[in-house]
Order: structure tokens, then C-alpha cells, then sequence
């Protein structure tokens, strides 16, 4: 799956721009580990002014997996704020020997030759893009580490949002535990630069999620998928429009029970990746059994 660099500044919900929502998968963000330049680019990024969204407070947060996964290994990270800014970014696996999958040589050589990258060069990449974003949600996908590109951006996500609090209590994901039974929310504060929030709503039965109800709400408290000159503009720019591509990520996470399993809709990347990012945190409540609503004070930055 490729993923396109975004362009212009974009929020950190799923509020985004019709000209993002129109990019088609041909032209989805896309990490090339190849080209030097396009590295020396994401490091001289220079993160946006935010209009909305607490500021970050200064402190160390940190989040942990509980368990170690069936390869043996868990995922650690640690972020420092100093002066309202994210200094240091420190993601990485551990196994129960408490060597680093950085430094795991023979894991390194097993994934690049199957992928063409390894951790040895995707990890360090990944703590590179959130210091320089300041940013979760504009955190490029690494070709080749797709799925844990996506684990970072989640939780990079979550430690972000314990910053604003100030809440340096430890984060534990219990990535492996099944989900409990019951009702899990999650809504955005403010509204986007196109003047939308998201909010999804999840519901878990029998183990398993049941049904998803996933949209965004104007300032009137109007739905996008009710809007017809939203959907009509859309759809003629990038072939889809919310009519289509909402109900589509929402009957994907039940099909797929899992956030990483979500199949993102031709025409609408940014909000496939954004839905993704919040789908994958609802889930780790679900896991914790957790039905706490999740407000998230989303970044608005300032457009150029």
C-alpha cells in the first residue's frame, strides 16, 4: 500500500481538506526508503501553528505493551516535551532477553530481504517523523513496515494526547488481550479547517466488534453524509464522496475486527489513515474493557 506525503496542514482529525480527500490510491502518502531526498525533506519539515488543540505540557510520557506478541517481542516508547515541543522520540520493540529489535541483527537481515527495509532503519525513521511533524497524524507510512508504521502513529497518537493533559501516569497497551463487551466512543473537540468533527462509536458483543457508527458533525450538529454539496463536490473531484466512503471504513473494521485489517477507500486516503489511527485507539480500549467516551482535543493548524 503507498502512501502520499501531505502537502498542505492538514488536522489531526479526520477533518481534512476536499483537495486530500480527492488524492486517489494511486497517489496515497507513500514513504520511499530509497530516495535521500525525500528524507532530508521530512527532516527539514517544519511542524505548523496550531490554531486549535492544547498545547503539549512539558514532562516524559511513556506507553507500554503488556505482553509480548507472538514473535517475541513488545513495543516500547517514550516521548519528552520540553518548552511545549516533543524533543525526543524513543519507539521501539523489546523482547524478554531485553534486547531492542533495532539492534536484533538477524531480525534485521530476515525483514530486509523480505521487504527491503528493517528495523534497524524503519525505527529510527519513525522517531525522526514525530519530533520533526510534532504531529501523530503526519507521520508518514514506511514502505515495508506498513503495519508498524501504523502501530506508531496510534500510539504516538495517545502519548500526544496524554501531553496536553500533562498526565505522565504510564500507558499500558494490552495489544493482545480480546475485547470486552460493550460500548466505546471517541469524538474530536474542535472543528476541522473545513468546519467538521469525527466522532465513531464503537460497539463490541461477544468478543467482537458488531457495529460501528462513524461520521462527522458540523457546527449545527449537521452529518456529512447528509450533506449533498459536500457529497456532490467530493465524488466529482475524487470519485467518492462520505455517501460512499464512510460506510465503507465502517463495514470494513467489522469485517476485519482489527484497525490494521481496514482497507482504505480509493479517493479518500487521509480519512482511511485518520479513521484507522482512532479505530486502532478504540480498540486498545475495548481491550482494557475501558468504555471511558475518548475526547480527543484535535490539532487545527494554520493553514499557509
Amino acid at each position: 500500500m503507498k502512501f502520499n506525503k501531505i502537502i498542505f496542514a492538514a488536522t489531526l482529525s479526520l477533518s481534512l481538506l476536499l483537495a486530500a480527500c480527492g488524492s486517489n490510491e494511486s497517489s496515497t502518502k507513500t514513504k520511499d526508503n530509497g530516495s535521500e531526498s525525500n528524507q532530508a525533506a521530512k527532516t527539514e519539515k517544519i511542524a505548523k501553528k496550531i490554531i486549535a488543540g492544547s498545547p503539549l505540557q512539558d514532562g516524559t510520557y511513556t506507553l507500554t505493551e503488556k505482553d509480548f506478541d507472538d514473535k517475541g517481542w513488545k513495543t516500547t516508547f517514550e516521548i519528552t516535551v520540553k518548552d511545549g515541543k516533543i524533543t525526543e522520540s524513543n519507539y521501539n520493540y523489546v523482547n524478554a532477553d531485553g534486547k531492542l529489535k533495532s539492534e536484533d541483527k538477524d531480525y534485521e537481515e530476515a525483514m530486509k530481504a523480505k521487504s527491503g527495509v528493517g528495523p534497524a532503519e524503519y525505527i529510527p525513521e519513525l522517531n525522526k517523523q514525530l519530533v520533526s511533524a510534532q504531529d501523530a497524524s503526519q507521520v508518514e507510512v514506511v514502505s515495508g513496515a506498513t503495519h508498524s508504521s501504523e502501530n506508531f502513529i496510534n500510539y504516538a497518537q495517545q502519548l500526544i494526547q496524554a501531553a496536553q493533559k500533562g498526565d505522565t501516569t504510564p500507558i499500558e497497551i494490552d495489544a493482545q488481550g480480546t475485547l470486552k463487551d460493550g460500548e466505546y466512543s471517541l469524538s474530536e473537540k474542535n472543528l476541522g479547517s473545513t468546519g467538521w468533527k469525527t466522532y465513531i462509536k464503537m460497539t463490541v458483543s461477544g468478543g467482537k466488534i458488531t457495529a460501528v457508527d462513524y461520521n462527522f458533525l458540523n457546527k449545527d450538529g449537521k452529518l456529512k453524509t447528509d450533506d449533498e454539496d459536500y457529497e456532490k463536490t467530493m465524488t466529482e473531484k475524487s470519485g467518492t464522496g462520505p455517501q460512499e466512503y464512510i460506510p465503507a471504513l465502517s463495514q470494513s473494521l467489522i469485517d476485519k475486527q482489527s484497525a490494521a485489517g481496514v482497507e482504505v477507500v480509493s479517493g479518500a486516503t487521509h480519512s482511511s489513515h485518520a479513521f484507522k489511527m482512532y479505530a486502532a485507539q478504540l480498540i486498545n480500549a475495548a481491550q482494557k474493557g475501558d468504555t471511558t467516551p475518548i475526547e480527543v482535543d484535535n490539532f487545527v493548524f494554520e493553514e499557509e
